[in-house]
C-alpha cells in the first residue's frame, strides 16, 4: 500500500443535538455533574464502555439512539439546562476581572510536560499532570488570561496490568485524537497549522492540537506528522518513555517548540510559568527571540526574559531533576548557543555544568532557577527542603533566605468532590462555595451539617467504591484468564459497611506501600477482627524500570490471596483519574506513608479530605503543613533517621497502634442511630480546616498575586522606551559586579547592654565602605535571629539600616533599630546588598557583603 488518504467522519447529529457536540468538545463538562449526567442519560452502559468519553459516546451511540435523544422531551430539557449553564459560565464576570480589571495586557503561558484533565485524555502520568490540569480548570473558573502548552503523546503513559504472579506489565495502546475532546488546529484554508523546530541535526515538523478548558485553551504539540522520519515522529510517542536522549528531544519540542507554537497561533504571552524543569529550554528561546527581535545584547535579553519567568519545582531530591550529559547538550545545542552570543563554557554554565569537568551534567532545574524571577516549592516543608537543596547557588545567604518561595498545591474542587457531597455544600454553604471556595468564613457553615446526614453521604460514597472495586476486580480476573468460579467469588470481596482504607499513588519505594505489611500477623488480626473489621484498597503504578516498586505490588497481591484476608484487601489495576476519583470519594481513611522529606506535596490526600475522608499520614508534604490532631492522624512526629530499616520499624508500629487504638474504635463507636457521632465531628473540622486552603482557586490566586502580577508589572517597566530600563539595569549590574570587591562593612556599634527586656529596642550603628558606589546603589540591613549552637542565625528576620551621613574618612554611616520582641539568646549581623528599584530580587545577584 503506497499511500493512504484520510477522511475524518463525524456522527450526523440531528439539528436539535448540535449543541451537544460543542459541550462535548469543551472539557468544562468534566467538572459539571449535570453535564456528565446528560451524557450518561443517553446510554449509561455505553458511557462506561467508552471510558466516559463523550466524543466516542456520540460516535458509537448509533443513529437510532441519536434520533431518540432528539425526540425525547426530557433529554432536550436537560440539554437546554446544561447549555444555559455553559453559556452563563462563559459570559459571566470573573474573579480576575473583578480584582485585576485594571491590569491591561497580562497573558500567561503555562508549560507542563503533562496535563491530567480527565481519564479519557491520557496525556498524564500522575500528580504533576493532574495538578497542571487542575491549575487550568481553576484558571478558567477565575477568568485568568492563561494558555496551556504541552505535548500530544501518541501512546500516552503506559496502561498497567498484572500477570498471574502479580508482576506489573505495561502496554501502550495507540491514542486516536479524533475520538477525543480535542481538535487539530487549522488555518483559514483548513490546512493544519504546522511549523518546524530544529532538534539536533534535523528540522522537525510539528502540528498543534487544541483542548478547550472552559474559558481558556490548552495546546498540545505533536511530532507524529507524516513528513517527519519515523525517529522524529516518535518524539511525542510516550510520556516519560525512552532514554535520556529521547527526553532531551521531548524537552526541546516542549520548551523551544512551545515558543514557536505560540507565535504560529498568534498568541503573545508575557508571563511564562514552567511547571517543573521539563520546559526550561523556553527561557533560552525567549532570550534568543528578544535578542533577534528587539536588538538586545545577551545580558539585556536575559534580564528582560527573567523578569517574566516563574518556575515551580516539585522535586525534593536532586536525583529527581532532569540532567543531560554535556555530550548530549553539544549534540543538540552547538548551533544554538552562538545565536545568543555565548560560547560553550558560558552556555554550559547556565545549567551548572563545567566544561572542564565533562562528567558534570547540565541541570534543568539550575537553568530554570537562574533564568526565573520567581521560584517556589509546592508546600511549606518542600520550600524549606528546596532551599537546602539549592543553597549552594547562594552560598553567602542563610538557608532560610534562599529565594525559593512556597505556593501550596491545591485541587480543583468541582472535579473531585462527589455529587452527594456537593449537594451538602450547596445546602449548607450556598452556591457561592463553588465561586469562592477559598472563603474561610463561608466554610464554617459545615458545622451545621447534621451528623446523620453527613454519615449517610459517607455510606453511599463507600458503597459506590466497593461496587466499583468488585466490578474492576472481576474484569481484571477475566483478562488474566481466571476460572469462572474464581471470578464469581470476587462478587463477595469487600463489605459496604466496613472501615475502608485507601492507598493509591505511584509505587516508588520511598512511598513505602509495604509499611503496613511489616508485621503480617498483626495486619491479619486487624483485617479479620470479627467485631471491628478493616479493609484496604490499593492502586498505583510503578515506573516501568522500577523493579523495586513492582515487587511491592506483587507482594501486596500475594498477601491478598491468603484465604484469611481474601475479602479484605484488593489491588486495583491501571490506576488513573477514574480509579482515583472513586477511591478519594469512597474511602474512610486515606493512608499515606512517604519517607520524609521525599513527598513534595501529595495532592491525593487533599482530594480525599474535601470528600470527608480522614487522613492518616507521615508528616511530609502538605500534611506536615496542615496537620493538627483535631482533623486526622500523624504517623510519627516528623523524625528523619539515617537507618531506614529502623525508621520503617518504628513508624510501622506507630501505624498499627494508631489503627488499633484510635481509628478503628472511633469508627465503630456509634449512637442509637448507628451514626459515629465523634467521627463525623472530625470530618466537619477537617472540611472547615482543609477546604478553603487546599483548593486550586486559592493556589492560582497565590500565583497571580505573588508571581504573575508583580512579574508583569516589572516587565512593563523594563520594556518602556525600547527596553531602556532593562538596558540600564544590565549596565548597572555590570558596574556593581566590577565595584563590589571594594564594599566592606566596617565598625558595628550597639548600646552596651548585658541584658535587655522583651519589648525593648536597641540602636545599631554601622560604618560602611562603598568604594565607587553610592548609597542609592546598596541596601544596608541587619539580620537578627535565634543563635544556634553552631553560631548560625535561625529563623532570621531582616531590619533596615538608614543612611545617616558621612564620617571624616569618607565612609557612610548607617543607623537601625532592633525590636526585641522575643526572649532568649539572639544574634545579629549587618550586611550590604546591591539595590536597584528595577531589580527583581537583590538576593538573586548572589552579592552579599557581611560584617
Amino acid at each position: 500500500m503506497n499511500r493512504v488518504h484520510t477522511i475524518h467522519v463525524v456522527p450526523a447529529l440531528p439539528e436539535k443535538l448540535k449543541r451537544l457536540r460543542e459541550i462535548a468538545m469543551d472539557t468544562y463538562w468534566t467538572w459539571n455533574h449535570d453535564a456528565i449526567d446528560l451524557f450518561r442519560r443517553m446510554d449509561q452502559n455505553l458511557w462506561r464502555k467508552v471510558g466516559q468519553n463523550p466524543i466516542r459516546l456520540l460516535s458509537e451511540a448509533g443513529q437510532e439512539k441519536l434520533n431518540w435523544a432528539a425526540d425525547d422531551g426530557g433529554f432536550l430539557s436537560h440539554l437546554d439546562r446544561v447549555w444555559l449553564d455553559f453559556e452563563v459560565y462563559r459570559s459571566e464576570r470573573t474573579w480576575y476581572q473583578s480584582h485585576f480589571g485594571d491590569v491591561e495586557g497580562m497573558k500567561v503561558a503555562y508549560f507542563s510536560a503533562e496535563f491530567g484533565l480527565h481519564e479519557c485524555l491520557p496525556v498524564y502520568s500522575g500528580g504533576l499532570g493532574i495538578l497542571a490540569g487542575d491549575h487550568m480548570k481553576a484558571a478558567s473558573d477565575m477568568g485568568l488570561p492563561i494558555t496551556g502548552i504541552g505535548l500530544m503523546y501518541q501512546k500516552g503513559y503506559f496502561r498497567q496490568y498484572l500477570n498471574a504472579d502479580g508482576w506489573q506489565q505495561e502496554r501502550y495502546p495507540e491514542i486516536d485524537p479524533f475520538h477525543l475532546p480535542m481538535e487539530l488546529v487549522r488555518d483559514s484554508s483548513n490546512k493544519p497549522i504546522e511549523f518546524s523546530v530544529r532538534v539536533g541535526p534535523r528540522e522537525v515538523l510539528i502540528h498543534i492540537w487544541l483542548i478547550r478548558v472552559g474559558r481558556i485553551n490548552l495546546y498540545l504539540l505533536d511530532t507524529n506528522v507524516l513528513a517527519n522520519n519515523i525517529e522524529d515522529r516518535r518524539i511525542t510517542e510516550t510520556l516519560y518513555g525512552g532514554d535520556t536522549e529521547m527526553r532531551i528531544r521531548q524537552e526541546i519540542v516542549l520548551g523551544i517548540g512551545g515558543m514557536y507554537a505560540l507565535h504560529a497561533l498568534g498568541i503573545e504571552p508575557n508571563i511564562f510559568h514552567m511547571n517543573e524543569g521539563h520546559s526550561a529550554f523556553l527561557a533560552l528561546e525567549r532570550i534568543r527571540q528578544l535578542m533577534a527581535n528587539e536588538g538586545l545584547l545577551f545580558a539585556e535579553a536575559k534580564e528582560a526574559a527573567c523578569a517574566s519567568h516563574v518556575f515551580t519545582t516539585h522535586t525534593p531530591v536532586p536525583a529527581g531533576i532532569d540532567r543531560f550529559s554535556q555530550e548530549l547538550m553539544v549534540k543538540y545545542f552547538q548551533d544554538f548557543w552562538p545565536s545568543i552570543g555565548l560560547d560553550k563554557e558560558q552556555f554550559m554554565n547556565l545549567g551548572g555544568a563545567d566544561p572542564e569537568e565533562p562528567e558534570n551534567p547540565f541541570n534543568m532545574a539550575i537553568l530554570a532557577i537562574g533564568l526565573s524571577a520567581f521560584m517556589n516549592g509546592v508546600s511549606d516543608l518542600h520550600a524549606k527542603v528546596s532551599q537546602e537543596m539549592w543553597q549552594d547557588l547562594w552560598p553567602d545567604l542563610p538557608v532560610d533566605e534562599t529565594p525559593i518561595d512556597s505556593v501550596k498545591n491545591g485541587i480543583h474542587a468541582r472535579s473531585w468532590i462527589a455529587g452527594e457531597m456537593g449537594i451538602i455544600y450547596n445546602r449548607y454553604l450556598g452556591p457561592n462555595w463553588q465561586e469562592n471556595p477559598s472563603d474561610k468564613e463561608l466554610w464554617k457553615g459545615v458545622r451545621d451539617v447534621s451528623a446523620e446526614e453527613l454519615w449517610r453521604v459517607m455510606e453511599r460514597q463507600r458503597a459506590r467504591l466497593v461496587s466499583f472495586a468488585r466490578n474492576r476486580l472481576r474484569s481484571q480476573m477475566r483478562n488474566r484468564g481466571e476460572t469462572k468460579a474464581m471470578i464469581e467469588r470476587a462478587r463477595d470481596v469487600l463489605d459496604m459497611e466496613t472501615l475502608t482504607i485507601g492507598f493509591a499513588r505511584r509505587f516508588a519505594t520511598y512511598k513505602r506501600a509495604n509499611l503496613l505489611f511489616r508485621d503480617p500477623e498483626r495486619l491479619k488480626r486487624l483485617l479479620t477482627n470479627p467485631e471491628f473489621p478493616v479493609q484496604i484498597i490499593f492502586a498505583g503504578k510503578a515506573h516501568p524500570r522500577d523493579d523495586g516498586g513492582k515487587k511491592l505490588i506483587r507482594d501486596i497481591v500475594h498477601f491478598a490471596r491468603d484465604e484469611e484476608v481474601r475479602n479484605r484487601i484488593v489491588f486495583l489495576e491501571d490506576y488513573d483519574i477514574n480509579v482515583a476519583r472513586h477511591m478519594v470519594q469512597g474511602s474512610d481513611i486515606w493512608l499515606n506513608t512517604p519517607r520524609r522529606p521525599y513527598e513534595a506535596s501529595g495532592t491525593s490526600g487533599m482530594k480525599a479530605a474535601v470528600n470527608g475522608v480522614l487522613n492518616c499520614s507521615t508528616l511530609d508534604g502538605w500534611w506536615a503543613d496542615t496537620f493538627n490532631p483535631e482533623i486526622g492522624w500523624a504517623i510519627g512526629s516528623g523524625e528523619m533517621y539515617e537507618d531506614e530499616d529502623y525508621q520503617d520499624k518504628i513508624e510501622s508500629e506507630a501505624l498499627y497502634d494508631i489503627l488499633e487504638k484510635e481509628i478503628v474504635p472511633l469508627f465503630y463507636q456509634r449512637d442509637k442511630n448507628r451514626v459515629p457521632w465523634e467521627w463525623t465531628e472530625i470530618i466537619k473540622r477537617n472540611l472547615e480546616h482543609v477546604c478553603p486552603v487546599y483548593i486550586t482557586t486559592r493556589m492560582v490566586e497565590d500565583y497571580t498575586r505573588k508571581a504573575y502580577i508583580p512579574c508583569y508589572q516589572r516587565l512593563q517597566r523594563l520594556r518602556e522606551d525600547g527596553w531602556k530600563k532593562a538596558k540600564e539595569v544590565t549596565e548597572w549590574q555590570h558596574m556593581i559586579g566590577n565595584a563590589w570587591s571594594e564594599v566592606k562593612v566596617g565598625q558595628v556599634i550597639t548600646s552596651d547592654f548585658l541584658e535587655i527586656h522583651t519589648g525593648d529596642s536597641v540602636e545599631v550603628h554601622a560604618k560602611i565602605h562603598l568604594g565607587d558606589l553610592k548609597p542609592e546603589d546598596v541596601c544596608v540591613e541587619g539580620v537578627i535571629g535565634q543563635l544556634g549552637g553552631n553560631r548560625n542565625l535561625q529563623n532570621p528576620v531582616r531590619f533596615p539600616l538608614e543612611f545617616n551621613g558621612l564620617d571624616k574618612e569618607g565612609d557612610y554611616l548607617y543607623t537601625g533599630v532592633i525590636q526585641c520582641n522575643f526572649s532568649g539568646n539572639h544574634g545579629y549581623a549587618v550586611r550590604v546588598l546591591p539595590f536597584h528599584e528595577d531589580l527583581n530580587n537583590p538576593l538573586n545577584m548572589g552579592l552579599v557583603e557581611w560584617e
